[in-house]
């Protein structure tokens, strides 16, 4: 059973705007980092944002100014990350996976769990 649950995505022309969700689906856990890895045809996967629980973020150098992701903490949709896509590039082109960095409660150590991607299409 996959923790995440991601949804968004799509076809998009250049210069538009797309906006990614990510829901941790499952109680019992602590939720420390969320965020976005993408992989491109014939590319290593990358890092393209992410956000702590604390609210500190990191954007891979491509999206900085371009894409903004947030966070819900707590409410209905608590551990909810968002990654809002704007002035959208082919080369933006790729399978975009969710993760999270997460422990059960009675574990020691944290780890990622992954969402089952999502493709986004920037053409013309």
């Amino acid at each position: 059973q996959v923790p995440l649950v991601e949804s968004g995505g799509g076809l998009v022309q250049p210069g538009g705007s797309l906006r990614l969700s990510c829901a941790w689906a499952t109680s019992g856990f602590r939720i420390n980092a969320m965020g976005w890895y993408r992989q491109a045809p014939g590319k290593q996967r990358e890092l393209v944002a992410d956000i702590t629980s604390d609210g500190f973020t990191n954007y891979t150098d491509s999206v900085k100014g371009r894409f903004t992701i947030s966070r819900d903490i707590t409410g209905n949709t608590a551990n909810t990350a968002y990654l809002q896509m704007t002035r959208l590039e082919p080369e933006d082109t790729a399978v975009y996976f969710c993760y999270a960095h997460a422990k059960e409660r009675s574990a020691y150590s944290y780890r990622n769990y992954w969402g089952q991607g999502t493709q986004v299409t920037v053409s013309s």
